[in-house]
Formats: structure tokens, C-alpha cells, sequence
């Protein structure tokens, strides 16, 4: 123990002087350029208020904002999370934990993270899923530099739909920046991949097919077994965009050739956070030292009592930087356990319903949309799921426009083109949002 100082603030005045000195400053605020605008200036100019008067005042601030009901998604879903998961996950045990490094004292959160990853294992047919990651996005970006590792082709190009969602590309491009992999798009038609058009897109130079069910416009990808064998004749990786969801009653990933599997697995256990996500990731059981992010294990302790910990752990902070699968410094395990504990309380023919309804109430209010005159429904000639496009004669924005002065929010993705995203969330709200557009589409 120093004589002087502190453990968190060790250096006495005389050290710190020396090295002010040795650098050529005269004190520590010289080695920062901070511009007045943004400087503190000992005043924080925040006038003192009680509890209940900040209460008053959050209170009117949020009365502000707009009251609408969301038929938003794509990418983002909401469905209803029963209240027992609240009030299990916020147990504290739960709640106030940090990274399970200590597994003799947090066996509970990694059985139920296990549990998680099993659960994924299960709906993709997949041997190997990890315990999250952020997003889709950077989960899409961690497997495009999965597929540079594993290397079963010569070549760089990563192939996506040309319908994936601005954002989810933008973060894959800033993912595979400094690597030699290139993002290139190939064609969809219908609001699904254009097989001919992958054919031609494909070539000695692919590494990686990325695909979509359902797809950004809510479609059900029916070519997946040729998209897979398109990708394995090219020596590529095939990933498979999808969520816990859908995969309940979708086509395996792994009965189609997938040999990665990505989306949001905030579908479960997660109201709408605008921003907050829970990225799931799965892949073939040949690529576990490849897998970026956490593994929860299973083994047995040393009286032979079934024990969990966290194993294989490659990230940059617990081996040499050069060996490590990636640079992901945290998960998303807490939303991760509420995810398996909504899946838990569903079952399996829970979740299976759950999806059954996404698949009849997308059906149903295309059919009662497509009766309204001025609107077109489902612009795209396949099954969907939670979500559809549907054509305007108006102009697209001035019919959302109109339809938020009616109380609802929907997506504008063309000039005369909207998209309705309905789950058992809004569905009470259906019958509304189909009375207001006929008082604004026709």
C-alpha cells in the first residue's frame, strides 16, 4: 500500500509534476483541447426540483408526444410479453448481474442462458448458437467474417439482397471495412430472391449468400433449398436471415443448407424498445471455434453435479489479439433470458401459434385493404408474414401522412407504396386502421 495517494489515483503531486514536465505542459488541462462552447464551467445550470415536481414535469412531457398506433416492423416487432416475464426477469439476481465469469455464483443465469442457446439450436437445426449478440445487423456482420475464417472458397464478394434494409447494410459494410470482403447485391422480384439472377450473380469469386424469411417486405421465402444449393455449389456460406418466431413454423434452416443463422430474437420478451435488440446467431456445429461472442457449456462439477460455464471464449480480451473471432465486448444476455423465458412460457405449440397467427392476421388485413378503394394489397404475390406492402393510388407519404392524423403509423417505402406490419400487438386496432384508410386512400 502507497503512503501517499490512492489506489485508483496513485501518483503524488511531486509524480504527477515530473511527468507534466517530461510532456512540456504546465498542468492536465493542457493536454486536452475542449472547446468553450462544451467546456464545464463549475455550473451545471440545472435548477434544483423535488421528486414530485420532476414527476409533474416528465409527466407533461410525455403527454406531448404523438398517441399512435404502430403498424410498424420492418426489422423491429412487437408482440405482447405476458407479465411474468417482467416480474421474473427483474428478480435481482438477474437483473443486477454482470458477465457470468464466476460460474460457482451465477449457476441459475447460465442454466437459463443455455437454455437459450438450446432453444435456437432446436428451431434452426443448427449444433451450435451462441448466447447473443447485439443485433441482426452486427450478428449478419460477425458472419460474413465468420465465412473469410472458414474459407471453403477463393473468394471475397458477399452477396445480399438488394432489398436488405438500409441500415442492416450499412453496419455489414462498416463490419467487413479493412477486410478484403466486398458487399455486392443480387436481384429480388415479388419481395423475394430472383434464383436467376442469384445464378448470375454468383461466381468464383462468392463467398458468402445471404437470404431472408421472411424478408424485409414480409415476405416467405419459397426458394431457400435453391438458394442453398446455389451457394453450395459455389463453395459459399449460405446465412439465413429469420427470428424464433418464424423459425416455429418456417422451413428448418438446416434442412435447406444453411450453415449460418442470424435475425432479431427480440421478437420474444421484448416490447418495442426502438433500438434495443437481441441478435441471435447460430451455425454449423463445424464452425464452433469460429463463433464470435459467448458460449454458455455444460459439464459437471467436481462432486458430478450437472454445471454450467462459459467456454471457448475468443474474443480479443481473453486470448492474443490475432486469434480472436471478433472484438464483441459484451452480449445481450439479459435480453437474451427473457427471450428464453417467453419462449419457455409459450411451448412449443404456444410459439407455433403465435406464428400461425402471424401468417392469418397478415392474410386477413391484406384482404380487407385490398377491398378499400385507392389501395392495392399485398403488392407481392407470395405468403407473408406479420407484414405486407400495399400499393396507393394517392401518393404514398400524403396517405401516411393522413393516416397519422387518423392515429396510426405505417411505413412509406416507395412513392406509392406502404407497408402494414400486424401481430397480435395491434391486431385489436385492425379494424380501425382499415376504416381510416378508407376515409384517406381513396
Amino acid at each position: 500500500m502507497r503512503e501517499t495517494g490512492s489506489p485508483f489515483a496513485p501518483h503524488t503531486d511531486e509524480e504527477t509534476a515530473a511527468m507534466l514536465d517530461a510532456v512540456g505542459v504546465d498542468n492536465e488541462k493542457a493536454l486536452f483541447d475542449i472547446p468553450d462552447p462544451v467546456a464545464f464551467d463549475g455550473e451545471l445550470g440545472i435548477e434544483g426540483r423535488s421528486e414530485q415536481g420532476i414527476r409533474r414535469e416528465m409527466a407533461d412531457l410525455f403527454a406531448k408526444n404523438d398517441d399512435l398506433t404502430e403498424f410498424l416492423g420492418r426489422g423491429h416487432y412487437e408482440h405482447y410479453v405476458p407479465s411474468v416475464i417482467e416480474s421474473l426477469s427483474k428478480r435481482s439476481e438477474f437483473l443486477t448481474s454482470y458477465t457470468q465469469y464466476q460460474p460457482e455464483i451465477t449457476q441459475g443465469f447460465l442454466q437459463a442462458l443455455f437454455e437459450y442457446q438450446s432453444m435456437l439450436v432446436e428451431l434452426t437445426g443448427l449444433g451450435i448458437a451462441n448466447c447473443s449478440m447485439y443485433d441482426a445487423a452486427t450478428a449478419l456482420g460477425e458472419s460474413a467474417l465468420l465465412a473469410e475464417r472458414v474459407r471453403s472458397a477463393e473468394g471475397n464478394t458477399v452477396l445480399v439482397p438488394e432489398t436488405l434494409r438500409q441500415g442492416k447494410r450499412s453496419v455489414l459494410q462498416n463490419y467487413v471495412d479493412g477486410s478484403a470482403l466486398v458487399v455486392e447485391s443480387y436481384p429480388t422480384a415479388e419481395g423475394t430472391a430472383d434464383v436467376v439472377g442469384l445464378e448470375d450473380a454468383v461466381d468464383d469469386d462468392t463467398l458468402f449468400v445471404y437470404a431472408e424469411t421472411p424478408t424485409v417486405r414480409g415476405c416467405i421465402e419459397p426458394e431457400l433449398e435453391t438458394i442453398g444449393e446455389i451457394a453450395d455449389e459455389a463453395g459459399a456460406v449460405f446465412c439465413l436471415g429469420s427470428d424464433p418466431v418464424a423459425l416455429s413454423l418456417l422451413q428448418e434452416p438446416a434442412s435447406v443448407g444453411a450453415d449460418v443463422v442470424v435475425g432479431e430474437a427480440d421478437v420474444l420478451g421484448l416490447p418495442t424498445a426502438y433500438g434495443m435488440g437481441l441478435g441471435l446467431f447460430a451455425c454449423k456445429e463445424s464452425f464452433l471455434r469460429q463463433v464470435p461472442g459467448r458460449l454458455v457449456g455444460a459439464s459437471e462439477d467436481s462432486e458430478g453435479t450437472r454445471a454450467y460455464t462459459l467456454t471457448l471464449q475468443t474474443r480479443e480480451q481473453h486470448i492474443r489479439k490475432q486469434r480472436a473471432t471478433s472484438n464483441i465486448c459484451t452480449n445481450q444476455a439479459w435480453v437474451a433470458l427473457r427471450a428464453a423465458m417467453h419462449a419457455a412460457y409459450l411451448g412449443a405449440d404456444g410459439l407455433t401459434g403465435l406464428a400461425e397467427d402471424c401468417v392469418s392476421l397478415a392474410s386477413g388485413l391484406a384482404a380487407d385493404l385490398d377491398a378499400v378503394d385507392g389501395v392495392r394489397a399485398p403488392v407481392d404475390d407470395r405468403h407473408h408474414f406479420r407484414e405486407f406492402v400495399i400499393g396507393t393510388d394517392q401518393p404514398a407519404a400524403a396517405v401516411a401522412d393522413d393516416l397519422e392524423e387518423e392515429g396510426f403509423a405505417v411505413h412509406v417505402v416507395d412513392s406509392h407504396e406502404l407497408q402494414v406490419c400486424i401481430t397480435d400487438a395491434n391486431a385489436h386496432a385492425a379494424d380501425d386502421l382499415v376504416a381510416a384508410f378508407e376515409e384517406v386512400a381513396a
